[in-house]
């Protein structure tokens, strides 16, 4: 029996919960125009909607090089006060206007000091941001939780310094940590120092392994470092065969290790080959702490309410399956276990109810 298609407008109802989004692929396409003419930067296209399917379809084009160009861009109109306060506002009143109830933004701080901020500035700036869109958002009655995962680049030498920010910014709305760029060649424990650093002082973090990498990188992300949370995990189908769990994803399932799937960018970037086809539903059905993410909204040319649509129309999934994605979302998020009950309670379980 097939399952009646959920509209679109009840998609965007539904709450959602974000853990794997950056701040600096999620801008909006006008806003990315308006601050690039104002520093100066040159862009492909100054048509809001030419540069959103720019963005769309270099993504797309399967080279890495122009992939990579399009952080160049939003990069650089987010390297001033004015264009991090903007960027951070707009971030929060977009998730709001998709339903999404509890959101985590990462981002490299390090990225944006060409333009003279110091790793501090830029920190309490974004926060500064992300408190303006959290006070409109609540008064226009669409309240959003958003707190921060400060990302570390593995690929340079600055991973200690962004641990560090997260310790000292941690009761600033800094929740954790994750370190980001490329995978292959960069694996976690070369800053198992940063890691050790965290766990010392409690702080969460969650590793990007099991994308551009295989099952070693998910090995040293979990057994070596410690991460609570995997940011994609795909690969983790490479220690299951016919159904049945290797002894690493055996590990990650029964441990609750949190997936931090993005069905689009995984296309986009050749985890998977279909919607239908990625691994997101397979693990769900196995019991994997499987939830559903964005990555980089404008750079895949989508949100939730999309991936949610795109999982409903092309692998059959029900309310009840988005329901639970959310709640893994929820109980792996990075607040305090009675925040995220009552999150649960008061807010994801009563509009799933709602829905069904």
């Amino acid at each position: 029996m097939t399952a009646p298609r959920i509209d679109t407008e009840t998609l965007r109802r539904l709450p959602k919960a974000v853990l794997h989004d950056h701040l600096d692929g999620g801008l909006r396409p006008a806003t990315v125009i308006e601050l690039a003419a104002a520093v100066g930067h040159t862009l492909p296209t100054t048509d809001p909607d030419e540069l959103a399917a720019w963005y769309v379809e270099a993504a797309n084009s399967g080279d890495l090089v122009r992939y990579i160009a399009t952080f160049e861009h939003t990069l650089a109109v987010m390297q001033n006060r004015e264009g991090l306060l903007r960027v951070a506002e707009e971030y929060v009143l977009d998730l709001a206007a998709d339903g999404v109830v509890y959101a985590e933004v990462r981002y490299a701080p390090e990225l944006n000091t060409r333009g003279g901020l110091t790793l501090s500035e830029v920190v309490e700036t974004v926060q500064e941001g992300l408190a303006a869109g959290m006070a409109k958002a609540a008064a226009a009655g669409t309240p959003v939780r958003v707190g921060t995962l400060l990302c570390g680049m593995r690929m340079f030498d600055r991973v200690g310094e962004a641990a560090e920010l997260a310790v000292t910014y941690r009761d600033a709305g800094v929740l954790g940590f994750d370190i980001a760029g490329a995978e292959d060649g960069f694996p976690p424990a070369d800053h198992l120092a940063a890691f050790e650093r965290l766990r010392a002082e409690s702080v969460p973090f969650t590793i990007h392994a099991g994308e551009a990498y295989g099952l070693p990188s998910i090995h040293q992300a979990v057994q070596v470092c410690g991460a609570q949370r995997l940011g994609h995990g795909v690969r983790i189908t490479e220690d299951i065969v016919d159904g049945k769990l290797g002894r690493l994803a055996g590990w990650v399932r029964d441990r609750r290790i949190a997936l931090e799937m993005c069905p689009t960018s995984n296309l986009q970037t050749g985890c998977a080959t279909s919607i239908a086809e990625h691994p997101i539903t397979a693990l769900k059905d196995l019991g994997f702490r499987v939830t559903l993410n964005t990555d980089n909204r404008l750079v895949s040319g989508t949100t939730m309410t999309r991936e949610m649509a795109l999982l409903v129309e092309e692998a059959g999934w029900t309310v009840e399956d988005l329901r639970t994605v959310t709640v893994n979302a929820v109980k792996s998020a990075f607040i305090p276990f009675d925040e995220r009950n009552a999150l649960l309670e008061d807010v994801v379980l009563p509009g799933y109810a709602a829905a069904l």
